[in-house]
Parts: structure tokens; C-alpha cells; sequence
């Protein structure tokens, strides 16, 4: 176990590296198995808990799953464990399984992730969960005059999905807990590095570690970081719906996790470049970026994260036609979703039918993930595309 005062960079290096789970050797290598054989009945007894570091059956983790989630848990001060899905997606729909009920009522941000949308008004509307959605502008005295005796929990998603608006995180939270509500936020794109999501009040922090912790875009994998007064019934949901991973996908968000904090800091830093060069483009009408001080929520960005990751979007003073012959025109920039990994990629944007409070966009949106390249070649093809319209 690593120290309480080591630094973030530190923890990620040494965080869940047990001697006792990796022998000899720097990292704790995949463990392919489904049954464990014991020694003796008394032995097999012994297992009958299970828990974290005690070899029980495939389904229940091996080293590569423990370390991977005491990484995870050593970057959220205050939390109490980590639990480990196929996919970011089933992060987030066993995190909300493991705190509503039939009858519950969930208040969710209306910039949310649109998987995460669809799980809301398809699964839990069907096992009689209401969701209603909420403004990602909304204050904590706003929050208090829409929670009724049915309400059980506020989900989060700072910045959001497609057009990054950022959240009072810490002030919605402390609101959301005098009502006596669990909370949720879906933290891929900033991570725990940036935004240490337990620290500022969140019970259940989600990350999509297909994204930056995988880092490479060769693996699914989602995480939730629970508080101790959340993560017995996180862990009771995972074990009762048989939830598990892969132990070679984990080892993979392992060694991505190594080098998070220099992966990361190369997308903010080649991000803010393309960003702020694109604010000043005269076919550019908007830049939606967490921190520049256009983007909605600026104020909480620089008060709470401490860094950004490649992830933004921007507004072109053009039609959708258009819109399309500049995604057609680049060259790095690979067309696909998903982000997080060391390539650029763009996707265009489409908000319209999948927003119930907030106000579509004016004019044709594009989203773009800045990659690992050269900033001053990103521009260059992006200059070239804009020039086509």
C-alpha cells in the first residue's frame, strides 16, 4: 500500500502494486482462471466471504482485478473501494441499480452521456424508476425546489457530454446530501487526477476507463469508485448480477493507468493549443471548452479541477453539408467514437431529440479528441478543412 502523503503522479506508479500479488516482478501479471482449488474443506470455508486478495473463483477477481481497482481506489481520497465493469456504459447502469428502487425518483443532468440517457428511459423506466432531467446549470437552491419524498438520487456529468458544461459539483453535492440524496457522476473526462470526485462529495464516482485510463484505445472497461457509506451495496450489486472483467482488459487499464499523469497533461496542454486557435477562426462561432472562459460553468472549472483533458467541441458558423465536408476533409483525425486514446479523432454533433430541458445549439457542431500528435499539425489539418467551406 502506498502512503497517504505521496503525490498523485507517485500513487499512480505504485498504486495497487502488492508484493504479494505481483512475486517479483514490476507488474502484476494477468491471471487467467475460472475455478481456484483449495488445500483442504477448511481452507475452501475460509473463502466463503468473498474479498479483495482472497482467491475464491475466476468470477470473484484475481491479482490483475485487485490491483487495478486499489489503483483506482488510492487515487479518491475518502473512498472505500472500487468495483470493475465490461464497459463504461455498465459502470454507470450498476451504479444507479445498486441505489434506486421501483417507486424511486432520480434527478439526472440533462447534458449526460447518451448511453446513460437511454438506460434511464428504457430499463429503470421499465423496473419503475422515474428519471427526470435537469438543467446542467442548476443551483443548489434550484435542486432543493425539485426534490420531492420520492427523490433517491442526483447524477452528475461535469463537464457534459458533447457540450461540456461545467457543474457546481461540490455545491450540488453538499445540497443533494442535506436532502438526503446518493450521488452519482460519470468523471471520464476528467479523472480522478483532475477532479478527485469522493474529495468533493460524490458517493459513487464513474469512469469510463475504455477513455484516458486505458489510454490507448485497445480496451473496455469501466470503474466505480465508491464512499464508504456506498460501496457494500455497489459490491452486493456486482456480486449478485455475476458483473466481472476480463483480467487480460484489466492488466491492459493497468499499464495505462502507469502513465496517466504524462498522457494526460500532453492532451490538456495540446488541446488548449487547438482550442485557443480555433476560438480566433473566422468559420468558428463557439469553442465549448471547460477552461476557456466562453464555455458555461468556467467559473466551477477553475475553482475545482486542476487540470483538462483533449475533449471539446466547437460551433461552425456553417450548415450541416458543410459541417460534413470538413469531418471528410481530415486527414489525423481518425472518424470514430470513443476518445481517450493517443489519436485525434472528430465526430460530428446531433442534439437534437436527445435533449429534454436544455436548448439544442445554434449551427453545426463538431466534436473533437485532440490525440498525442504535434498541436501545430492538428492545426495545420484543420486549417486545411476549414478552407474547404
Amino acid at each position: 500500500m502506498t502512503e497517504p502523503t505521496q503525490q498523485t503522479a507517485t500513487r499512480l506508479v505504485h498504486g495497487g502494486r502488492r508484493r504479494e500479488w505481483r512475486g517479483k516482478l514490476v507488474n502484476v501479471p494477468p491471471e487467467r482462471t475460472s475455478t481456484i482449488l483449495f488445500d483442504n474443506l477448511a481452507d475452501m470455508r475460509s473463502s466463503y466471504a468473498p474479498a479483495d486478495g482472497r482467491y475464491r473463483y475466476g468470477r470473484d477477481g484475481t491479482a490483475s482485478q485487485w490491483a487495478l481497482s486499489e489503483a483506482l481506489t488510492e487515487l479518491e481520497p475518502g473512498a472505500a473501494g472500487t468495483r470493475l465493469f465490461p464497459s463504461g456504459a455498465a459502470a454507470v447502469a450498476m451504479a444507479l441499480t445498486s441505489v434506486l428502487q421501483p417507486g424511486d425518483d432520480l434527478l439526472m443532468v440533462d447534458s449526460v452521456y447518451g448511453p446513460s440517457r437511454h438506460f434511464c428511459d428504457g430499463e429503470l423506466k421499465r423496473l419503475g424508476v422515474t428519471t427526470r432531467y435537469y438543467p446542467p446549470g442548476l443551483s443548489s437552491d434550484e435542486l432543493r425546489a425539485l426534490v420531492t419524498s420520492q427523490t433517491r438520487a442526483l447524477f452528475l456529468e461535469s463537464p457534459g457530454s458533447l457540450t461540456f458544461e461545467v457543474q457546481d459539483v461540490p455545491g450540488l453535492a453538499s445540497a443533494a446530501h442535506e436532502l438526503g440524496l446518493v450521488t452519482l457522476l460519470d468523471n471520464s473526462w476528467a479523472t480522478s487526477l483532475f477532479f478527485p470526485a469522493i474529495a468533493n462529495g460524490i458517493d459513487l464516482s464513474i469512469t469510463a476507463c475504455t477513455k484516458y485510463i486505458g489510454g490507448h484505445s485497445d480496451v473496455m472497461l469501466g470503474a466505480v469508485t465508491a464512499s464508504t457509506d456506498r460501496f457494500d451495496a455497489l459490491d452486493k450489486v456486482v456480486r449478485q448480477w455475476g458483473v466481472a472483467v476480463s483480467p487480460d482488459d484489466a492488466w491492459l487499464a493497468l499499464r495505462g493507468l502507469r502513465t496517466l499523469d504524462v498522457r494526460l497533461r500532453r492532451h490538456e496542454a495540446n488541446g488548449l493549443a487547438v482550442a485557443g486557435w480555433l476560438a480566433e477562426h473566422p468559420r468558428v462561432a463557439r469553442v465549448l471548452h471547460p477552461a476557456l472562459q466562453t464555455c458555461p460553468g468556467h467559473e466551477f472549472f477553475t475553482r475545482d479541477f486542476s487540470g483538462a483533458s483533449g475533449l471539446f467541441s466547437i460551433v461552425l458558423n456553417a450548415t450541416a453539408t458543410e459541417r460534413d465536408t470538413v469531418i471528410d476533409a481530415l486527414q489525423l483525425f481518425g472518424l470514430g467514437y470513443s476518445w481517450g486514446g493517443f489519436e485525434s479523432l472528430v465526430c460530428p454533433v446531433q442534439l437534437k431529440g436527445i435533449r429534454t430541458v436544455a436548448d439544442p445549439l445554434e449551427g453545426s457542431a463538431i466534436r473533437l479528441h485532440i490525440g498525442l500528435e504535434d498541436p501545430a499539425d492538428l492545426i495545420a489539418d484543420l486549417d486545411r478543412a476549414l478552407a474547404r467551406i
